[in-house]
């Protein structure tokens, strides 16, 4: 399922590269935010949730770690394409494991960056590395429940709410779906 994006955060430092960025995501999105700084982004997502967010990976007062505190808890989490020209494979092995789809090194060009989110927003992740380091630390029915649910609240939230909508991406069926929020609840 293709991933729907209208509202896209792009954080970057760097004045002319962030006037870049903007233009060129609001040619594509209907709503686009930018800023520059981890505290510029708090004040954007309070109350506001991306579908995507371009994140530099250092900032003046902070680096992309702090931005993906306060987005990945959003439902729906928003699909993160990370940039930098200082991030070394340490930094861009842990942003994947915090689930940024992509990441590109700087100097980029705007090629490359829409390759990159058409890839994010198109692709499901890879659930194999959050898997593995699952196994042999937690039960695998409390593994089965936790994606069950993150996949059931990710898919509603897609869906604006609507069961059906959902059950139609899950491919199951809206009954099915119901029964697993009735369980969940009770």
């Amino acid at each position: 399922m293709r991933r729907v994006v209208n509202r896209v955060l792009v954080v970057e430092d760097n004045r002319a590269l962030l006037r870049t960025l903007e233009a060129a995501m609001s040619a594509r999105f209907p709503e686009v935010r930018a800023c520059r700084t981890v505290a510029e982004a708090r004040q954007h997502v309070a109350g506001w949730t991306p579908d995507l967010v371009v994140l530099d990976f250092m900032l003046p007062d902070g680096d992309a770690r702090a931005v993906l505190d306060l987005t990945e808890l959003r439902e729906p989490a928003p699909v993160v394409v990370a940039v930098s020209g200082e991030a070394g494979p340490t930094e861009s092995f842990e942003l994947a494991q915090r689930g940024v789809r992509a990441f590109l090194p700087k100097p980029l060009t705007l090629d490359e960056l829409e390759a990159a989110i058409e890839l994010a927003i198109s692709a499901a992740p890879d659930l194999e590395p959050y898997l593995r380091q699952t196994a042999g630390h937690r039960p695998l029915r409390e593994v089965t429940d936790e994606v069950r649910d993150v996949l059931i609240n990710e898919t509603l939230a897609r869906a604006g709410g609507s069961r059906r909508a959902a059950a139609r991406s899950l491919a199951t069926s809206r009954q099915l779906l119901q029964y697993l929020l009735r369980q969940r609840q009770g």
